[in-house]
């Protein structure tokens, strides 16, 4: 009896865990956008930083080798990637006036 009750009220319990989540609201889809984007940002600027060190390592190795290996190799200059500016993908475009009329009065000459 107490083994079956346990049974059915874990089956209960199961049921309410896969309930469904409403969607998400356009002010927390907006604010996971933001943050997705300033994650990326943050990762460039690690980037830039780390390619700035490397170099500045690299410049050190080949002023006090002793031993030179060969000339070092050109690499892609470091780009700054400046500071986080989010702008909202949420602003659509200005479209071009459509064309139509002015290829329909070009048909007629």
């Amino acid at each position: 009896m107490n083994k079956t009750l346990i049974a059915l009220l874990l089956c209960g319990l199961s049921a309410v865990a896969f309930a469904k989540l409403p969607a998400p609201s356009e002010e927390a889809k907006a604010q996971a956008a933001q943050a997705a984007a300033k994650t990326a940002h943050t990762g460039m600027v690690e980037g830039y930083l780390l390619c700035k060190s490397q170099d500045k390592v690299a410049a050190y190795v080949q002023k006090t080798n002793k031993v030179k290996a060969g000339k070092p190799t050109a690499t892609a200059p470091c780009a700054d990637p400046g500071k986080f500016v989010y702008t909202s993908s949420d602003a659509a475009p200005v479209a071009a006036p459509a064309a139509a009329p002015a290829t329909a009065s070009a048909k007629k000459s």
